[in-house]
């Protein structure tokens, strides 16, 4: 089985290689969709489920089309000359895989593989169901978490998140080890915040948020999500998610300013009891955050 560097609730990024000829690169992203590598369906076949291709509708091709249309300038630059292709499918146990591809020349080329099921939720519905896998719900039905981020297509903020990922890869502005221990020069977007590719600095987290899913690998009780907001509130970090490596942390930085500040979308996570509203995580107000929007200027100055 594929070494795998992380595997998280929105996305798999994965170190093999996809063996692909070189093909000629449409300069419409959006017809770039192929069947999905079979190294994808062997991954996910050893680990017992069987996804199958997912042949998108004309109103799904929509919905594509709107939502690369939809990215920054340098991501569109980025993808026209790395993205081989995209795929989807059914049965899909997390959102988006996004895979290196290995053709015969030395220019590095991804596929990103979604699940297909996204089509039919919004951002928010989405990005609620996703939080939601980090508590332990059953005992505390008196709790409720959402997560406010509008009403457009899910598929628009993954795309945005893991074009970010082949943007980061292309262009290395995290580090890319060779494996998670490394300690590596820091870049800009990690200095001071990540001291390795997993392991945040010392300042930027706390005993708590150590226990959450993405950093932990386990569930907690939903009971703790008001202290969990309020200690997230106090770290560079956008979301919990974010928290996973500092190739989720750019990804999530990046996505959660474009949705806000350039699509004008809402995005902030309140935590309910009893339908009353306990705590209310806005990550765009967070001061640590701001100081870090600085370093989001590359991605529109093409």
């Amino acid at each position: 089985m594929p070494k795998i560097y992380f595997i998280t609730a929105l996305s798999l990024i994965l170190s093999f290689n996809i063996c692909a000829q070189t093909l000629p690169l449409n300069p419409n992203l959006t017809e770039r969709i192929i069947a999905a590598p079979e190294s994808v369906f062997k991954m996910f076949k050893e680990a017992g489920i069987n996804p199958t291709n997912y042949a998108i509708t004309a109103v799904e091709q929509a919905q594509v089309e709107k939502a690369f249309a939809a990215l920054p300038p340098l991501h569109q630059k980025i993808l026209k000359g790395h993205l081989h292709s995209i795929s989807f499918l059914d049965n899909m146990p997390n959102t988006a895989l996004t895979s290196p591809v290995n053709t015969p020349d030395s220019v590095k080329m991804y596929n990103i593989t979604f699940r297909a099921g996204m089509f039919k939720e919004t951002i928010s519905e989405w990005a609620t169901q996703k939080e939601y896998t980090c508590y332990e719900q059953s005992a505390n039905p008196e709790y409720e978490i959402r997560i406010e981020a509008g009403e457009l297509d899910a598929f628009v903020y993954v795309l945005l998140h893991e074009a970010t990922h082949v943007v980061d890869a292309v262009l290395d502005f995290t580090p890319h080890p060779p494996d998670r221990e490394a300690l590596v020069k820091p870049t800009l977007f990690t200095k001071n915040i990540w001291d390795k590719m997993n392991v945040p600095s010392k300042d930027a987290t706390d005993s708590l948020l150590e226990q959450t899913r993405f950093r932990s690998g386990k569930k907690v009780s939903l009971t703790l999500a008001p202290a969990i907001y309020k200690k997230l509130s106090k770290t560079p970090f956008t979301s919990l998610y974010g928290m996973a490596s500092w190739f989720e942390d750019i990804a999530e930085l990046a996505s959660i300013y474009h949705l806000t500040k350039k699509m004008d979308q809402p995005f902030y996570v309140t935590v309910r009891k009893n339908n009353d509203e306990i705590i209310r995580f806005k990550p765009m107000k967070n001061k640590l955050v701001k100081k870090r929007l600085r370093q989001l200027k590359v991605f529109y100055q093409v």
